[in-house]
């Protein structure tokens, strides 16, 4: 992280807990302020204020606690404050009374950070072109942590990465400094667990997972995350929270994999996958649903399983079933690049020169989110194969593309005129009647079976 000049002038201020206060929430309602030295003018700040940062401040507030919410970025600190992050429902409500609240101060000023009782890195931890972990993100908000740590203050990680950042990361750059974890401060490790999109799952309703490097550093994580989590497990060390993440996000990967190549197997023998996956899923023990799709997007599967994969290199252990997972994920996108060409061909039409519209191109539906998308890689995919290619995104404006230019939205759909309309990505509100009987469709989704000329992934 580096100093940013602050948006709008922060509201310092050292207020009463507002846990005593009869305003609040019945939640919040008698809870003991988790900050004992009454020196700290916040009980938590919060590093980082995208998916996982943003709901997790918002949600600390809600429980009574005063929030320091930073971030390095002046115009995400400009969002924030206009109301206009993409959160849901809930949590935009929760920020509207947040903004109006002196317990909740919206900051880029790092040197803040040494008067917050406990500190919550949540930064992003993506992976470069050639999928190996990129930590640069998570290097410098921790080392900014580290740079403004103080005696008595709890630093907990919760961005994902791998087995043992903690230690290098947070622990050994403090003792550089001459803090000794559980003694002079504490430190803990906490995945987070956050689903973008999913207002199905309240956030205060997950399990948080914690472990820390000492007793007293677990006791002291777990008492912060019990003031908005409803509950906390706790495991014995670092590494084994560390761990966790990675166990659950491989999890997915390895079963959407599966379930892609199901989805295959049952092309080949005409058969309707999610019939098929609808039926499995009536078994009400020892199956899981996992849906088929044109790739992997978002923050999470298509990025933690590498961080593992990247350490067990280093270690010389083998993972075969991860690995190959991994690599049928990279190459679904692709996939789609070659059934559009196949579509296009039953049709009588090659791809040079074909109009393409791809609908949707957020990496799930109903979030305004492209992090790892695969519609990115697809649409460069028919571009390069000469297709004249668009798309339809009411939550994307714009898309920078690999060569560095920008993709406008098509506003009108209709009047594209696509020879193939690509369904990538339908968000809840999408009426799809525009599409005509005149235009070939491939639907990679596998749910639209409704619509005439249609052919699946």
């Amino acid at each position: 992280m580096t100093t940013t000049e602050v948006t709008r002038a922060p509201r310092v201020t050292t207020p009463l807990h507002p846990a005593f206060s009869s305003a609040l929430p019945s939640a919040a309602i008698g809870t003991p302020p988790l900050s004992i030295d009454t020196e700290f003018d916040y009980d938590v700040a919060i590093v980082g204020l995208g998916y996982v940062g943003l709901p997790t401040a918002l949600a600390f507030h809600h429980s009574g606690n005063r929030v320091l919410a930073l971030d390095n970025s002046p115009q995400r600190i400009a969002t924030i404050a206009e109301r206009s992050a993409d959160v849901l429902d809930d949590d935009q409500q929760r920020l509207i009374r947040a903004l109006d609240d002196p317990g909740f101060v919206l900051t880029s000023d790092q040197s803040l950070l040494a008067r917050a009782a406990a500190v919550i890195v949540c930064v992003p931890t993506p992976v470069d072109e050639h999928l190996v972990p990129d930590l640069a993100i998570l290097r410098s908000a921790c080392a900014t942590v580290v740079d403004h740590a103080t005696t008595g203050q709890l630093i907990v990680l919760t961005s994902t990465t791998y087995v043992g950042c903690t230690q290098d990361l947070i622990i050994a750059p403090l003792l550089a400094r001459g803090f000794e974890a559980g003694r002079d401060l504490y430190v803990a490790f906490s995945p987070e667990r956050i689903d973008p999109g999913n207002a199905s799952v309240n956030h205060d309703d997950v399990p948080r997972v914690v472990g820390a490097s000492t007793p007293e550093c677990e006791r002291r994580a777990e008492a912060l995350l019990r003031r908005y989590a409803s509950s906390v497990h706790v495991v014995h060390s670092l590494a084994a929270a560390e761990m966790t993440k990675l166990l659950e996000n491989t999890f997915r990967a390895v079963n959407i994999a599966l379930a892609n190549e199901f989805a295959d197997i049952c092309r080949a023998l005409d058969l309707p996958i999610i019939e098929v996956i609808d039926a499995a899923s009536t078994k009400p023990y020892g199956f899981m649903r996992f849906m088929p799709g044109p790739g992997v997007g978002g923050h999470c599967i298509p990025c933690d399983p590498h961080y593992l994969l990247w350490q067990l290199k280093t270690k010389h252990v083998e993972a075969p079933m991860i690995r190959q997972a991994m690599t049928e994920i990279a190459a679904r996108p692709s996939r789609v690049v070659d059934r559009a060409r196949d579509v296009l061909s039953d049709a009588g039409r090659g791809m040079v020169g074909a109009r393409v519209l791809v609908v949707g191109v957020a990496y799930k539906p109903n979030v305004a989110d492209l992090r790892e998308s695969p519609a990115i890689e697809i649409l460069a995919g028919l571009r390069d194969r000469g297709a004249t290619v668009s798309y339809v995104d009411d939550l994307i404006p714009a898309i920078r593309m690999p060569g560095g230019d920008w993709l406008n939205a098509h506003n009108d759909p209709g009047s594209f005129d696509a020879e193939l309309v690509i369904i990538h990505t339908k968000h809840d509100w999408v009426d799809l009647s525009w599409i005509g009987d005149n235009a070939a469709v491939l639907d990679t989704t596998y749910r639209e079976s409704t619509i005439t000329r249609r052919a699946v992934l």
